[in-house]
């Protein structure tokens, strides 16, 4: 019975519907703002807070300001959700395009 749960989870895991998009992280202590695009919007708060809790973040203008003034000083939105696009190619030119349009809106670093 065990087994089957797993299988099942798993097979609802793969079946879920990926939305990419564009995210803007900001820092209420110091108003930088930065932005990335997501592949996957639902997983990205998650890997981005994770990579700053261990001090591995690539960007380190974002990893300096989480370290002085920490978690509760940042917010993560998404501020674009794109449509689901069947290739891969056509999505992440999509996705570059969309991030250089946000970045110069809000006076983002890209990430």
């Amino acid at each position: 019975m065990l087994t089957e749960g797993r299988k099942a989870a798993i097979a609802a895991y793969k079946e879920r519907k990926v939305v990419a998009g564009i995210y803007a992280v900001r820092c209420i202590a110091s108003g930088q703002c930065w932005a990335g695009a997501a592949p996957d919007l639902a997983t990205i708060e998650n890997r981005l807070w994770f990579s700053l809790r261990l001090g591995s973040m690539h960007k380190p203008s974002l990893q300096t300001a989480y370290d002085a003034h920490g978690r509760e000083a940042f917010s993560c939105e998404a501020v674009e959700r794109l449509p689901q696009e069947e290739d891969a190619y056509i999505r992440g030119k999509r996705l570059k395009e969309r991030l250089a349009h946000w970045c110069a809106l809000l006076g983002a670093e890209p990430l």
